[in-house]
């Protein structure tokens, strides 16, 4: 008997510490050039603002956590382009070109919906979650006068739970 309960316990334990991996990281784009930035927040992504100068260069990024907008990474220089997100969706991929520049950013949800802004041109790339259950949680890169870079870091964001929830 003694067997069989340590025998469950080693089981629960080993499944325990055997759980998926979320986060994962695409790697910056673009030159690199200029002051060093990391876009964050608490909670998930619930809105997007992208300022670009007559649809050209990406000059400004800001997430909104929540009810809470973060600090504008970059300048508030042109037009301002936005997408608010629903309680139940996501950003789960971010394409866009780049130069020197990031030139373009496209935010895609895990619903369809895009937000886009800047001029396509220069070499493509297009970032994405390594576990498809993860989400856009931050951003890093660099800026000078323009987002000079832009890596997407990825992963879950985990929801206080209550007791009853099913797993």
């Amino acid at each position: 008997m003694h067997y069989i309960v340590l025998a469950a316990l080693l089981s629960a334990c080993v499944l325990a510490d055997v759980q998926p991996q979320y986060y994962s990281f695409s790697p910056s784009v673009g030159s690199g050039s200029g002051t060093a930035y990391s876009l964050t927040g608490e909670g998930r992504i619930t809105g997007v603002r992208v300022w670009d100068a007559n649809n050209n260069y990406i000059y400004g990024i800001q997430f909104r956590y929540g009810y809470v907008w973060s600090p504008v990474v970059g300048f508030q220089s042109g037009d301002s382009n936005e997408i608010l997100l629903h309680d139940d969706e996501a950003i789960v991929q971010v394409s866009g070109k780049y130069g020197h520049y990031v030139q373009s950013l496209v935010f895609i949800t895990n619903k369809g919906r895009s937000l886009f802004a800047g001029q396509p041109s220069g070499r493509s790339f297009n970032m994405y979650p390594a576990n498809s259950r993860a989400e856009l949680r931050f951003l890093s890169g660099r800026y000078h006068g323009a987002i000079t870079s832009i890596g997407a870091h990825w992963g879950m964001v985990y929801q206080p739970s209550n007791s009853t929830d099913l797993m």
